[in-house]
């Protein structure tokens, strides 16, 4: 039997587990590696920000899932939605050639990685449908951009902590202000959602679209793309961890020129790389975020941040789309 699961969560404060099923996937091999997988990236390169590792945010979206009662296949399916993450988390969109203004290599295998995994075996061992679990539509656990989910409400309030961009009062009073309605997240006032919002946004703009990410998502993508071609790792490799993958790679670095040129790049080593429309040597995109919450407006109806007020509406418009930067990286590099 497996012994309960307790920890302390910077965004939930005291968590204790003990529905089995949880506990075994917790404890798989497969749930334990996303501890060594940075939810950023490449840490070194995400400016002002404490590390947040994956297996964290599954957590804390179960958690979420669990403290509004959603079913258990939903808590299921938010605790392992992260499990076909490689390293370096979106990286992977930058070596694989998967889509850089969707970000969506992970979510286009996460059927057939759940399937080849341990998790299989554990879900259908405690009796639940793993092919119902990986496919149905769950309405707490995720929804399409602008829309809430427990995945996206995780993630800001952690990576907000993480990076200063709200104190711990003010994510006790967004959390304190959130409820479910009619299988919604729902803020209760209109102060509430434009606070969470505006977090969202500083969030998007500063950090997960911002030129930091783009250089961060070029520079580790050719990093692990040369390494790969170069057979220095294999592709099973990254789906190990960050570390392990990085203590495999710096073998060849000093015997490499152009993987020391790409590992200092990653290190801030080889000179300032900057955004350049007029001259550039690579053109990079990163997918946008933004949120346009529900909140409770004083009537039985909840209505849209963005019907609300037009400002955020602008907002909308301009953060759904894929930011461009044009790199340039440093003469003689």
């Amino acid at each position: 039997m497996l012994k309960n699961y307790e920890v302390y969560d910077s965004v939930y404060g005291k968590i204790v587990i003990t529905e089995p099923v949880i506990l075994e996937l917790i404890y798989s091999l497969v749930l334990q590696r996303l501890e060594g997988v940075d939810q950023g990236g490449y840490l070194p390169l995400c400016k002002k920000r404490k590390r947040v590792d994956r297996l964290t945010h599954s957590i804390g979206v179960y958690w979420l899932l669990y403290k509004y009662k959603a079913s258990i296949e939903e808590q299921i399916r938010g605790l392992i939605h992260d499990v076909s993450h490689s390293c370096f988390s979106h990286c992977i969109d930058y070596t694989l050639n998967g889509s850089q203004k969707t970000q969506s290599f992970q979510d286009n295998i996460f059927d057939s990685f759940v399937q080849k995994s341990e998790i299989k075996e554990i879900i259908t061992k405690h009796g639940f449908d793993v092919d119902y679990i990986v496919n149905h539509q769950f309405q707490l656990e995720d929804k399409d951009i602008p829309a809430l989910g427990a995945d996206r409400i995780d993630y800001a309030l952690r990576d907000a902590l993480s990076y200063q961009v709200i104190s711990k009062k003010n994510k006790e009073y967004i959390l304190k202000n959130l409820i479910v309605e009619n299988q919604h997240w729902v803020f209760k006032n209109l102060e509430s959602a434009k606070k969470y919002a505006e977090m969202f946004f500083v969030l998007n703009s500063e950090h997960y679209s911002g030129v930091s990410s783009a250089i961060m998502f070029r520079v580790v993508g050719d990093f692990l793309k040369h390494s790969l071609e170069r057979g220095y790792i294999e592709e099973e490799d990254l789906y190990t961890t960050d570390n392990l993958v990085l203590e495999k790679i710096k073998e060849f670095v000093s015997e490499d020129e152009r993987l020391n040129l790409l590992w200092r790049r990653m290190n801030n080593k080889a000179g300032r790389i900057i955004n350049n429309p007029d001259d550039y040597d690579v053109q990079v995109f990163c997918k946008s975020r933004v949120v346009d919450p529900l909140f409770k407006n004083g009537s039985s109806q909840a209505m849209r941040l963005s019907d609300a007020e037009e400002r955020w509406r602008e907002v909308l418009d301009r953060e759904s789309q894929p930011k461009e930067y044009f790199l340039k990286f440093p003469k003689n590099y």
